[in-house]
């Protein structure tokens, strides 16, 4: 009889390893579940952010056009100088969420990454390529490009 309670006993610690295998490998699973979730939901709001974003970019280029061409008989005006601190207010709300203009001033170096040359002055004489004028703003979202800059560029 002590056999067999040998043989149970090592049944039972056989059964139980494997249980214990199941468990952590179970475990495992769902915590590749947890993450894999979490980084959809991530990814999920990051797309939301930045499909909002761009919906509301047309409008801030053209407040912008419409200061930039200000005429200057009205430069001191109040209601003009409100709509201008609207944009600034609009500009570092959009900052918190972590929305970056990119920088696409004339004589910028030309970076095909973060900008898009809509035009090419081919009679320019140099060799490195540099931003002639910005025509649009672009941006970056959480390191990501969401709206290259529209450029013209030239050669330096």
């Amino acid at each position: 009889m002590p056999k067999k309670t040998d043989d149970i006993q090592n049944e039972f610690e056989q059964q139980l390893g494997e249980l214990t295998l199941d468990l952590q490998r179970t475990r495992a699973d769902f915590e590749n579940y947890r993450k894999r979730v979490d980084a959809e939901k991530a990814a999920a709001r990051e797309n939301g952010q930045a499909s909002a974003i761009l919906k509301l970019l047309p409008v801030i280029d053209n407040i912008e056009r419409a200061i930039a061409y200000t005429p200057e008989d009205l430069k001191d005006n109040k209601w003009v100088q409100s709509v201008a601190g609207l944009v600034k207010n609009l500009e570092k709300s959009l900052e918190s969420l972590n929305l970056k203009r990119i920088d696409a001033q004339a004589g910028t170096e030309f970076n095909p990454e973060v900008h898009e040359a809509i035009q090419f002055h081919e009679d320019a004489q140099g060799e490195k390529e540099v931003i002639a004028e910005e025509l649009q703003a672009g941006y970056i979202l959480n390191g990501h490009v969401i709206r290259h800059a529209m450029v013209k560029v030239t050669k330096q």
